[in-house]
């Protein structure tokens, strides 16, 4: 006769079955696939017909030795530097601003999140439009004003195409920094601004020596967020510029597409996307590593 279960094994058992779903999903969503790319990028397979061949490491040697890897590797650096440092600069400040007791602040701070809300397709649509070289707004403004002789082709040259899409980037996901900031601002006991007054600290040194060293530990985390989100990026860049003019905004996640359905060439494309991997685990390790010593603090 088997023994009943103790209350142990009981909950031990049914822990299991509470975690299987979840263990489940990220099998078939998560596991299979990684794990499927890597051993395609050690093939090279045709896209349309999925028939291919064991190759061992020719797309890794062919994907280093080319031009436009390195290219696009700069250029995912430049897109990721630029929209970064915009979008910590504009949260911050913003964020400074709406945790001031102003005018409509609670409209302001609903209204922040409309960038970070919008679709992305309607955001690059009204950009694009924006930007246009004949009938957009923007040089509309320019050669109205006195600035320019004639419009400029923002997204047709180097380097406004890179700065456009830097700028329109900054400005879809900077309302994210903003609710970090402003969630941590209002952490911030009141009494330290008070005692710095007393002091005779002024705003800026206020800022320098108490709100900097206070927002430290979330930019930290809010900087390795977003460069792990931001060089990553396909959706924005492509529709913006598609990688052109020639290849000066194709980042890495754009040679990804083209290997593998422009080129038809889904190994190599594989190949590029695990180079990928294994630059964002770097990001990865780094966020994790200090996400523990902020919670160790």
């Amino acid at each position: 006769m088997a023994r009943p279960l103790t209350i142990e094994q009981r909950d031990s058992r049914l822990g299991i079955w509470l975690i299987a779903p979840s263990v489940l999903v990220f099998l078939c969503l998560i596991a299979y696939p990684l794990v499927d790319s890597v051993w395609m990028s050690f093939r090279q397979i045709n896209t349309i017909t999925l028939d291919g061949h064991y190759v061992g490491l020719r797309n890794y040697e062919e994907i280093i030795s080319s031009p436009d890897f390195w290219r696009s590797l700069i250029n995912n650096f430049i897109w990721t530097a630029g929209a970064l440092t915009l979008q910590v600069v504009a949260g911050i400040a913003i964020g400074l601003m709406l945790h001031q007791n102003v005018w409509c602040r609670s409209l302001a701070r609903g209204l922040i999140l409309f960038p970070y809300l919008l679709p992305m397709v309607v955001a690059v649509l009204v950009w694009k439009w924006l930007f246009n070289d004949l009938y957009g707004l923007l040089n509309a403004a320019l050669v109205h004003s006195g600035l320019v002789d004639f419009p400029v082709d923002w997204l047709g040259g180097m380097p406004s195409a890179m700065i456009s899409i830097i700028v329109v980037g900054a400005w879809k996901y900077f309302p994210f920094v903003v609710l970090t900031v402003l969630a941590r601002l209002q952490s911030i006991p009141e009494q330290l601004y008070e005692a710095a007054k007393i002091d005779g600290a002024g705003p800026l040194a206020r800022f320098v020596d108490i709100t900097l060293p206070q927002l430290r530990g979330v930019l930290v985390i809010v900087v390795l967020l977003r460069a792990i989100w931001d060089f990553k990026e396909f959706d924005l860049i492509y529709m913006m510029t598609g990688g052109g003019p020639v290849i000066s905004t194709q980042t890495l996640p754009l040679l990804v597409f083209k290997h593998a359905f422009p080129l038809q060439q889904l190994g190599k494309g594989a190949a590029v996307a695990v180079i990928m991997m294994l630059i964002m685990l770097v990001f990865m390790l780094c966020y994790l590593r200090l996400y523990g010593r902020e919670q160790d603090k």
